[in-house]
């Protein structure tokens, strides 16, 4: 190899280092995009082939609290098929997490689902101290088990995932780049990736329309979605950027989840269109 070469290839590789080293200084962000006492709330559609189904709702709040002497909030999502239709799929999943109100930093995570059949219990520790994660899972193929894991840098549960990627800067992004996203989902770390597909004017259901922020978050394959990126969501392109509208593919058909509710944010939903 030449020196013009090995020159070239030098400043490609500090270009990477560079990018990555940006994306990983940022993922400890001060929160702007959300406030205790905000309540938002989702009507969940199902489809199968020409069949669309009212099948549930999705509900997210958070509250402020102390979590081991230090300034928290409590994240907490609810997931709830309609009784009628309890016979297809039920769904009862209940999510929550606990975020240092600082850094947005995952402390505390607790995911007690039940899709279909199948039956999940997790519950984290996250030691930031010592850079350790303590696991219990239980789920219907496994009795109750505890784990340790090494806690790398970065690293979310799924429901503080969703309220930092909420305070990710996307103008700094172009068309189809990729924000990486490190997730622990049962005992298991992924290096997964939010890909953002740029700004777009969203007409809803309900005929309102909105400024979004579009980008497709990269799934692990479980019990009811698809794994990959077969996920779109649509966020207001404002300061709260609260999903307004989101699709997925499921493993049988595919699932829509429309705004229905929102109360107390942290800034005004600008991003409505009159």
């Amino acid at each position: 190899m030449n020196a013009n070469k090995f020159r070239c290839l030098i400043l490609i590789l500090a270009h990477i280092v560079a990018s990555y080293n940006l994306t990983i200084a940022q993922c400890w962000e001060k929160n702007f995009a959300f406030a205790p006492g905000e309540k938002v709330s989702y009507n969940v559609y199902y489809n199968w082939g020409i069949i669309w189904l009212d099948a549930g709702i999705a509900e997210f709040k958070v509250d402020e609290i102390k979590h081991q002497n230090r300034d928290a909030y409590k994240l907490q999502s609810l997931g709830v098929s309609h009784k009628k239709y309890d016979w297809i799929y039920r769904v009862r999943d209940k999510y929550e997490s606990i975020v240092d109100k600082e850094s947005l930093r995952p402390m505390w995570y607790l995911r007690q689902t039940e899709e279909g059949k199948y039956r999940v219990r997790n519950e984290f520790n996250f030691d930031n101290t010592n850079n350790k994660i303590y696991i219990q899972t239980e789920n219907s193929n496994r009795s109750n088990s505890l784990d340790t894991l090494d806690l790398q840098d970065c690293t979310f549960d799924l429901l503080s995932t969703i309220y930092y990627s909420r305070n990710i800067d996307y103008n700094q992004y172009k068309k189809n780049d990729k924000i990486p996203l490190t997730i622990i989902i049962d005992n298991e770390i992924h290096n997964l990736h939010i890909r953002y597909l740029g700004k777009e004017v969203l007409k809803t259901k309900d005929k309102k329309k909105y400024n979004c922020i579009k980008f497709k978050p990269m799934l692990v394959e479980g019990t009811m979605f698809r794994g990959g990126e077969h996920m779109t969501v649509w966020v207001s392109d404002d300061a709260n950027k609260i999903p307004i509208l989101i699709e997925a593919k499921v493993l049988v058909g595919s699932v829509k989840a429309y705004l229905a509710h929102y109360e107390g944010l942290n800034g005004g939903l600008t991003s409505r269109i009159k």
